[in-house]
């Protein structure tokens, strides 16, 4: 079954959400679809707009693959956007999984 993981950012303002962006775009993206994701999107929340939230979606084909994206590398991938946006820039992140049915 398909899998989707979606990790959830509330950033404190524009600017934050403009670095966010460009961090996922440059690179972020790009690595979480060489661990094992088929697809990945990034959506800015508009309604509610606030508080400002962007939502990344990543698409594993399995849950075998999202494992393996775990164990290999979701800690390097984590703790770099945790070096980026840690709790001192009032970034908050909320990660969730789900079957798509």
């Amino acid at each position: 079954m398909t899998l989707r993981y979606t990790v959830s950012a509330t950033l404190p303002d524009a600017a934050t959400r403009e670095r966010y962006l460009a961090w996922l775009k440059d690179g972020h993206l790009e690595a979480v679809l060489a661990g094992g994701a088929t697809r990945a999107e990034i959506v800015r929340i508009d309604d509610p707009s606030e508080p400002l939230r962007m939502e990344t979606r990543y698409t594993f084909p399995d849950r075998i693959a999202f494992e393996k994206y775990l164990s290999d590398h979701a800690s390097a991938l984590q703790e770099d956007g945790l070096a980026r946006f840690g709790p001192d820039s009032g970034v908050r992140f909320e990660r969730s999984i789900g079957t798509v049915v």
